[in-house]
């Protein structure tokens, strides 16, 4: 006898992965110059030379010491630099013993998960979410209450206000927004906190607020993404060098517990003690060192508004309806017909592979990675033609 929802979970599809499993078969078949795929979030830009000037030192230390175990938590040093970093940042006096290095923002989210719910206790989650939110809930034995978007694809609050209760024990909150590109202001923040210090209050106990930050650099406006524990003191930053750094397959990020929280020191000790019963202690050596070397630093992340620009342009002009992305490097495009699962099927005679919104927690939309080749996009343009004139636009 096996448990349920591991074999679901095992045998469960994910859109994303079929659909770059798809594309992968179908350019050895007709060619990859023929296929258009706009699947995987996978950085298309190198990494910056920092990381490469990391590694060549790193690899010229002692190889013992180089590839050995760190202290569960990380490297003091990358622990005390990514402090610094925060505090330069935004001062609020984030310390090195709340810090704790993680294989990557998944392995983050899993511990908060695990370290803070409770059999039976909620997290909440704004969709459009990242679809693994609903697996690290339910299998730290909570569950996933989606709180729908306004009209906009913004965070409704009304929304949240009516989906917190006295079983809500953390709020997930992802900006910039995978898979619709939304940022979320100062205005935006300071609303958010009061509603959830009015439900503390209301219910007699913490709702933390778990701010999934991968995406941290990667905003096209005049202004960086705000400081969400400046706003709401019961936070946790959960952040990846994957996408700043273009290091997806690296697996390194780090969970930050805010100095402002009451009993930081505890909800700290609760992460360390997730992350060991799942095994996540002891995150990759060597990216422990690359990343102290590479804070604060990004990959050229311009090309990614080049894209942006590109296609937001392009399908709007053929009449098709787009969220304008603020960040991340996605597009959210409006299905012509309700079904998004039939209209991608349909885009794919087209060669193009779009990921249908459903597992997202919202239906009529598709998302389209802007992390590929500018080439491959300009390619694209005429299959997008031919798909817009299918639906009459």
């Amino acid at each position: 006898m096996l448990p349920e929802k591991s074999l679901a979970w095992g045998r469960s599809k994910s859109c994303i992965r079929d659909l770059a499993a798809y594309g992968s078969a179908r350019k050895a078949e007709i060619g990859e110059d023929k296929v258009f795929d706009f699947s995987l979030g996978n950085p298309s830009v190198p990494a910056p030379p920092c990381v490469e000037e990391a590694l060549r030192r790193a690899l010229e230390t002692d190889s013992v010491q180089l590839h050995g175990y760190t202290p569960a938590a990380g490297l003091p040093s990358l622990r005390r630099a990514v402090a610094e970093d925060l505090n330069g940042r935004w001062g609020l006096g984030f310390a090195p013993e709340l810090i704790y290095v993680t294989c990557g923002a998944a392995a983050g989210l899993a511990a908060c998960m695990h370290g803070l719910l409770l059999p039976g206790e909620e997290a909440v989650a704004f969709a459009p979410f990242f679809p693994e939110y609903r697996v690290f809930a339910e299998g730290a034995g909570g569950a996933l209450v989606t709180v729908p978007p306004d009209e906009d694809l913004r965070p409704d609050l009304a929304a949240l206000e009516r989906a917190l209760n006295e079983r809500t024990k953390l709020v997930i909150l992802n900006t910039p927004n995978n898979p619709s590109g939304v940022v979320l202001r100062e205005a935006d923040l300071e609303k958010l906190a009061a509603v959830l210090k009015q439900a503390e209050a209301r219910f007699g106990h913490p709702i933390y607020l778990i701010s999934d930050e991968p995406y941290r650099e990667l905003v096209y406006g005049d202004k960086p993404a705000p400081c969400v524990p400046a706003f709401y003191d019961d936070t946790i930053i959960c952040y990846s060098f994957s996408k700043s750094l273009s290091l997806p397959g690296e697996r390194i990020g780090y969970l930050a517990v805010s100095p402002r929280m009451a009993g930081r020191q505890d909800v700290f000790d609760a992460l360390a003690g997730a992350a060991r019963a799942c095994g996540y202690v002891n995150a990759p050596s060597l990216m422990q060192r690359v990343a102290e070397q590479c804070l604060g630093q990004t990959a050229d992340i311009s090309v990614y508004r080049t894209n942006r620009d590109l296609l937001y342009e392009n399908l709007t002009a053929l009449g098709f309806s787009c969220v304008y992305p603020e960040g991340a490097f996605y597009l959210f495009m409006r299905s012509p017909e309700p079904d998004a699962k039939a209209f991608s099927e349909r885009a794919k005679k087209h060669e193009l592979l779009l990921v249908p919104s459903d597992d997202f927690g919202v239906g009529g939309y598709v998302r389209i990675a802007c992390c590929v080749s500018t080439e491959m996009i300009c390619r694209s343009l005429p299959a997008f033609a031919e798909l817009a004139k299918e639906y009459g636009l």
